[in-house]
């Protein structure tokens, strides 16, 4: 059975179902052929966004990888312990 075609939105380059990127914006699809090409998407995205709004999404992403590190330094420091 083929796979279906997708076109990134940034180049449009034609890449088979099953590669590339896709990200999912309140309900609709956005397809990537290529990491760079999302990246591209993104900081065009981030142009449009409010200041406020982006500084606010900023620190709880922040602060949600800083919890994981955390958690990750907790983790390797039970690890050691054991040994």
């Amino acid at each position: 059975m083929p796979s279906r075609k997708m076109e990134c939105i940034v180049c449009g380059r034609i890449f088979y179902e099953g590669q590339g990127i896709r990200i999912s914006i309140a309900g609709k699809e956005y397809t990537f052929h290529s990491k760079s090409c999302a990246l591209k998407f993104v900081k065009n995205l981030f142009l449009y966004l409010d200041p406020k709004d982006l500084e606010n999404a900023a620190k709880l992403a922040e602060k949600e990888f800083i919890e994981h590190l955390k958690e990750l330094r907790e983790q390797r420091k039970k690890n050691l312990e054991r040994i």
